[in-house]
């Protein structure tokens, strides 16, 4: 049994935490434990307080609703305060709650409404006479902040009650909270503008809604759902208020007043938990972030009769959702390579609880992430997972931060294959260039070898690859050569005739072309076109893989970057050695023949093309455009030779024709292909 000195320093130190991440919610907008961690230490200090009611003092934070407010804003007294939520986290604590209010009305029957608890900012409008003149904030509940000129700039909030005979005054309360699609679009806006993008959707509406200057409020895609009144005087005579609490939310409907379509009428508790469960499962698919639901007594006698206690009515309580934040220890950092070679960090963790399942690994996105959000081996961060969302690292703790802590520095070699790993231009992640033998990168670079535009292995599809790579037949894309029907009969739906097919469409693919070969390699951002501009500059496989960067440049269509990749693709020892083994395996291509530059019908003539093709994609009217001599622009200007429009062209063919530039429509740019046998 702990002294009463010990429990006496307890309960301080429980109220010195509380009151500091009070402080970072609510004062500072910059949370730095989760919801859930907040709850269980407010739970312990009310389990202590209840088994020794000598230890409470006025200043606990049982005895009030929050923390200071900013001085920013002029302050603003609740006349009816603005009270919290008593919270439960399970199903037993809801019976619990649903058998004290049992005996509270005397076990009187009663109906219970539900509605989602949304993840925003409290508020409390004020109408004189059906007109908006003040919004403040909750604060710490008796006191907010003035956001009035911040408030009449959301437009699902009425500036004037629609309808009549409303109350004189009337307090209205609810939530302000951002909608997803528009939490996604403000901090694409703050990313493009190098402004710090928003941890969440209640930071957004919180620092939103505390801007100093209405007009970057305006600019916020602000919503508001009403879920109950406060001061509330001299009621109109021919529209008193209703007796129960669903009907006063259909009454401020009728006022012009947002309410949210989800709420329901229950009555009984087994409804409510499968209406709990039931948005549960649709709580990804909504509009909007909710953390619970939130169930009250519907009858406004019954509540008066249930009472409160002192930060919270008795006849309310909130069903909390699993947390979708947690606070665990960061252990190590590893690298995973995608089927792309891409590299991305993940965090090892202390296995942590949240969103409904066990996390031991989440994704920190790319080495500027891990700097901006300051993330060190070793940290307590704070971990998220939204729905089927991949879980990920929001922040460290940096209060719990150990003195060890390491920073994090991304490899310079692909973790898998031992090739260079770079980061190319202005590319967020970094990416292994050993993509013809990377095993990450093998059953990606197999399909793309074997693709129509590439070899053209008639047969061999994506899920036959899936196949040969799992059962270890194709380690990488030169084996295709080496596979025989013994083997491939041993696959699912891979009979006698089908695997002698696919040997036949393999040994075919060996005769290709240059062009084809080059493509066909995977090589990063060297498409049909780019590939073909290669094989008729260079005419052979040699000196393109031989030519270094700054002299492929001379190539057209080949700029710096592309430059950059082909010749460090070209420079990987593992890549080499692939490509070694696919032209000893017979690979072969006819020579080109070398033209001069001034026979092609084309030949120093910049071509355009707009408009979308119904004959011939984009990319193989470009690359034979390519091969006719043409040097393909994206842009018109007086320096255009042809434009080819296709279907719907729009500003290019109007460009085009009062530059008086020659145009052919898609059939004759298809004459001209066939004209030269292409």
């Amino acid at each position: 049994m702990p002294s009463a000195i010990n429990l006496h320093h307890q309960v301080r130190k429980l109220h010195e935490t509380l009151n500091y991440h009070s402080h970072r919610y609510y004062v500072l907008d910059d949370p730095e434990i989760p919801d859930i961690e907040y709850d269980k230490l407010f739970r312990q200090l009310e389990a202590i307080e209840k088994q020794h009611p000598e230890l409470i003092t006025l200043d606990s934070p049982t005895q009030r609703v929050g923390g200071k407010v900013l001085d920013s804003f002029k302050q603003v007294t609740h006349q009816v305060p603005m009270l919290s939520l008593s919270n439960a986290f399970s199903s037993d604590e809801i019976e619990e709650f649903s058998s004290r209010i049992d005996d509270l009305l005397d076990h009187s029957d009663f109906s219970i409404v539900a509605e989602p608890k949304l993840d925003g900012l409290a508020i409390s409008l004020r109408y004189e006479n059906g007109l908006l003149v003040q919004a403040a904030t909750r604060g710490d509940g008796q006191t907010g902040e003035d956001v009035t000129q911040n408030v009449r700039t959301i437009h699902t909030i009425p500036l004037h009650l629609s309808g009549q005979n409303y109350p004189h005054i009337l307090e209205v309360r609810g939530e302000i909270f951002m909608p997803k699609k528009g939490f996604a679009e403000l901090n694409t806006t703050q990313i493009n503008n190098d402004e710090k993008p928003f941890a969440n959707p209640r930071n957004a509406a919180a620092g939103s809604l505390r801007q100093l200057d209405s007009k970057i409020a305006a600019l916020r895609p602000l919503d508001m759902f009403c879920y109950g009144l406060g001061l509330v005087e001299q009621v109109h005579p021919d529209n008193p208020l209703k007796s129960t609490h669903s009907e006063i939310l259909e009454q401020l409907q009728s006022w012009g007043l947002a309410v949210s379509p989800e709420v329901k009428t229950f009555n009984t508790w087994q409804e409510c938990i499968k209406y709990y469960e039931a948005i549960l499962s649709r709580r990804s698919e909504l509009p909007y972030e909710i953390d619970g639901v939130v169930y009250k007594v519907d009858n406004l006698e019954q509540q008066e009769k249930a009472g409160f206690i002192s930060r919270a009515p008795r006849w309310a309580i909130a069903h909390k959702f699993p947390a979708e934040e947690a606070m665990t220890r960061l252990l190590n950092i590893d690298v995973q390579v995608g089927r792309t070679g891409a590299l991305t960090p993940v965090a090892r963790l202390n296995p942590v609880f949240v969103g409904g399942v066990t996390v031991t690994n989440a994704t920190l996105h790319n080495q500027d992430e891990i700097d901006r959000k300051n993330v060190r081996i070793g940290d307590m961060v704070i971990v998220r997972r939204a729905g089927d969302v991949i879980p990920e690292v929001v922040k460290p703790v940096l209060s719990k931060r150990p003195e060890d802590a390491q920073p994090y520095i991304m490899p310079e070699r692909c973790p898998i294959c031992d090739s260079l790993a770079e980061r190319v231009n202005d590319e967020a992640k970094s990416r292994c260039t050993g993509g013809l033998y990377c095993p990450a990168q093998r059953k990606e670079a197999i399909k793309h070898f074997a693709s129509r535009k590439a070899l053209d292995i008639d047969g061999l599809g994506d899920k036959l690859v899936e196949q040969l790579v799992d059962a270890e037949l194709i380690h990488d894309i030169s084996d295709l050569f080496h596979l025989n029907a013994v083997q491939l009969v041993t696959l699912d739906r891979m009979g006698d005739k089908s695997a002698e097919n696919l040997i036949n469409a393999i040994e075919a693919s060996k005769k290709t072309t240059l062009a084809r070969f080059i493509y066909s390699l995977g090589i990063r951002e060297v498409g049909e076109a780019t590939a073909l501009s290669l094989a008729n500059f260079y005419k052979t496989f040699e000196v393109v893989k031989t030519t270094g960067s700054e002299a492929l440049q001379d190539v057209p269509d080949v700029g710096p970057v592309v430059a950059h990749n082909i010749e460090t693709f070209f420079s990987q020892p593992h890549n080499e050695e692939v490509i070694t083994k696919l032209l000893e395996s017979g690979i072969n291509w006819p020579d080109i023949i070398q033209k001069d530059s001034n026979e092609l019908p084309l030949a120093g003539k910049t071509v355009v093309l707009t408009g979308s093709l119904s004959l011939m994609n984009r990319n193989d009217a470009k690359a034979h455009l390519i091969e006719l001599g043409a040097k393909v622009s994206s842009s018109v200007s007086k320096k255009t030779n042809l434009l080819i429009a296709g279907e719907k062209a729009g500003s290019k063919l109007k460009k085009a024709e009062a530059l008086k530039i020659e145009i052919l429509n898609e059939a004759g740019m298809m004459s001209l292909f066939e004209s030269h046998n292409i």
